[in-house]
């Protein structure tokens, strides 16, 4: 692989895949359920075969949750983070990278929520889900 497609390919998110083609795999699967079948063009053969399984899906639920508070803020408990919040951040973490939205020296930016154990397995809890603990045991995260 050219050097140069490589770390564009490196580049790209799940964050920037998801935002780029979910008019895309809406379209599929609007096709799906209405009974079309999707081709492309293509010299492969079966690039407009239909599929030997109906497809079983009768509805799909597209949840976009922009505005929600980072996953950091909620479930993953960084102590030290917190203990060094709006501090500058070390040079190794990003000298040298691309990283995104940040411009100049970013300083570290700990969660703005308390946490708690809960449960048996003492799971550390952002104190915005006070009810969450009582079936923490109950859940994977």
């Amino acid at each position: 692989m050219d050097p140069i497609a490589y770390e564009q390919s490196r580049a790209i998110t799940r964050r920037h895949f998801l935002s780029r083609c979910n008019s895309g795999i809406g379209a599929i699967a609007l096709a799906q359920l209405l009974g079309q079948t999707v081709t492309a063009e293509s010299d492969e053969p079966l690039a407009g075969a239909v599929s030997a399984i109906a497809p079983k899906a009768k509805r799909v639920i597209y949840l976009h949750m922009a505005g929600s508070p980072p996953v950091l803020d909620m479930f993953d408990y960084k102590p030290e983070l917190k203990k060094h919040n709006m501090q500058p951040c070390p040079k190794e973490f990003f000298e040298g990278k691309q990283l995104a939205f940040t411009k100049g020296h970013p300083n570290l930016l700990g969660s703005p929520y308390d946490f708690h154990q809960h449960g048996q397995t003492c799971t550390p809890l952002c104190e915005l889900f006070e009810h969450f603990g009582s079936v923490i045991d109950d859940v994977a995260l």
